[in-house]
This record gives C-alpha cells, structure tokens and sequence, in this order.
C-alpha cells in the first residue's frame, strides 16, 4: 500500500446513490474516485422518512417539525463529514505515491517505482520518454497498418529519427535542442552535440563534393590532402598509385 503524509486535492459528489470523494494525481489530474456509502445512505433514508412520517402525523404543527427534524435527503447530499473523507481516502490510497523530491502525490501513471520518484524527478527521466515515445510509436505504427497508412508512418518515423539524429541532446532528461545549443534549456546540463556524418571516400572534407581525386575540392576550393585510402573501397593504399583490392587509380 501507498504511503503518503497527506491527501490530494479532492472534491464530493453525488450521482443520486449518496456522496463519495473523488482524488485527483497532482501531476495529470488522474481522477480515482471512493464508493458512496450506499448502505448507510439507505438506512439514514429510511429513517428519516420514518421520523418524518411519525412527526407529520402530529396535528398543528406536525409537518413543520418534520421538514425541519429530518432535512435535506441524504442521497443527494454534496458534502462528507471529515470521518467519512479519510474514509474515501482509505479506499484509494494505494493508487498514490508521494514523490520524496518534489512533494506531490501522483498516480502510478506519473511513478517511476525503480527510483521512488515521481518521473519528472527521476534520474531516469530521458530513459523513461525515450521507452514511453517507442511504445506510442508502435501504438500508431499498429493503427497505420490497420488502415492502410504503414509506408506514410514509415516514412515520416525515419524523418524523425534523422531530424533527431542531428540534433543536440541533453542526456540528462533527454530535451532535443537545434545543433550547436550548448546548454539544455529545460534543465541547464551540457548538451550532447550531433555526431558528424563521415565524409563519403573521395568527398571533399568541407562541402563533401566528389573530387576525383583533385588536390584542390572542384567546389569549394578546399586544399586536399593526398589519398591515403582507396576512392572506390576504402582500402588502405600504402602510397600506391592502384588500389591493391580494386585496382582503382588513387590520387
């Protein structure tokens, strides 16, 4: 069971079956609502029909006394009494978590049970959306097929992962930032910053135009500096004019 040093925010209602407390999650507003005390709710109206029944059979002022003795109808009742709330309470405390970081009483939908935290608080905070944004994406990839709409998911997923691919990345909670952001703007941590993308054999290191094996890039005017790997497979030339793999000329 749950443990938690108090409640959190809640409100009463009443469907016409008698009063109960609904809790809120203080991170998603998740709503766990108690049982109406429908059996107390019962007895109390019976009896209070009864009574009124006894008291409006007086002559005079008989009914006065009744409307005033019984009041208003306990199955529409909109409050509980401080007993009756811890009592609600009871009944759903096992659904909350209260997060030793930050205070707040969450439902198991915002608890990361691994580190006792609520998930914005976690050290795994990056894992966790990374693991929850590949369930939603399986989640959408199964609707798409359903429907017809599996190659246009694909295509917009690998989209995705190459926008993600450039991007910086904060490795702490996980924020994606433009390349060359130097601080994480959600939490301030050092940004991880996108790996390069290697140069295709033969490509001009600065504007990765094809060379043909030019000392200067045909492009951008980029000095080369003599090819010490084969063009065409990447073999190591050792100073030959051919490629000892493919017989390519080199340089």
């Amino acid at each position: 069971m749950a443990t938690t040093g108090r409640m959190p925010r809640y409100d009463v209602r009443n469907d016409g079956a008698g009063p109960y407390a609904v809790f809120y999650c203080d991170r998603c507003e998740r709503e766990f609502r108690s049982q109406p005390d429908i059996t107390g709710t019962i007895a109390n109206d019976i009896g209070r029909q009864a009574m009124g029944g006894v008291l409006r059979g007086m002559p005079l002022f008989g009914r006065a006394i009744a409307d005033s003795v019984t009041g208003p109808d306990p199955r529409y009742a909109s409050h509980l009494s401080p007993s009756q709330v811890q009592a609600a309470w009871n009944q759903v405390a096992d659904r909350f978590y209260e997060c030793a970081t930050c205070g707040q009483i969450v439902c198991p939908s915002d608890w990361d049970p691994q580190t006792n935290t609520c998930k914005e608080d976690s050290p795994r905070r990056g894992e966790i959306a990374e693991a929850e944004a590949e369930q939603a994406a399986g989640m959408v990839k199964g609707l798409a097929n359903a429907f017809g709409l599996g190659a246009a998911i694909s295509g917009a997923a690998e989209a995705a992962k190459r926008a993600a691919a450039a991007s910086a990345r904060c490795p702490k909670d996980g924020t994606m930032a433009p390349p060359g952001t130097r601080f994480c703007p959600q939490c301030g941590s050092p940004m991880v910053q996108p790996t390069p993308p290697a140069a295709a054999p033969g490509a001009c290191p600065s504007c990765g135009a094809a060379t043909g094996g030019a000392k200067f890039c045909p492009q951008c005017g980029q000095k080369l500096a003599v090819a010490t790997t084969c063009p065409n497979c990447g073999a190591e030339a050792k100073g030959a004019k051919f490629c000892p793999e493919c017989g390519t000329k080199i340089g």
